[in-house]
């Protein structure tokens, strides 16, 4: 991530694979983006991935078998755990309720969590 959208500007940090961020605008080849922790800076927009991913914010998250809070627990994801998000934006949000979206953790069990509890979507 660099301080300006600029390959000769500051560079700021470099993130890991699959880390989910916030797309706030896109200018020439540049992406300017918000990370989970707040913080604000520029990536190349060839470098951002189609996947969408979440990380858990709360310190923990049920995920469970159908997007309402009585449905069985699948399992439960501790804070800052990444999770895969398992339908495309337009197809969550047509078949989850509101305030919920399907994911799928990298061993492949699969399950609804609460928007409230992850940062990504």
């Amino acid at each position: 991530m660099y301080d300006a959208p600029s390959a000769r500007a500051k560079p700021l940090f470099v993130y890991g694979r699959d880390i989910p961020v916030e797309t706030l605008v896109s200018v020439e080849g540049w992406t300017k983006i918000r990370d989970a922790a707040g913080t604000i800076g520029w990536v190349q927009s060839k470098l951002l991935s189609e996947k969408r991913m979440v990380v858990v914010r709360a310190s923990s998250a049920d995920v469970r078998s159908a997007a309402e809070e009585g449905a069985p627990v699948v399992f439960r994801a501790e804070r800052d755990v990444l999770l895969e998000v398992a339908e495309s934006a337009a197809s969550a949000s047509a078949t989850a309720m509101p305030g919920w979206i399907k994911v799928r953790h990298r061993d492949g069990d699969t399950g609804y969590v609460r928007l409230a509890q992850v940062f990504g979507f």
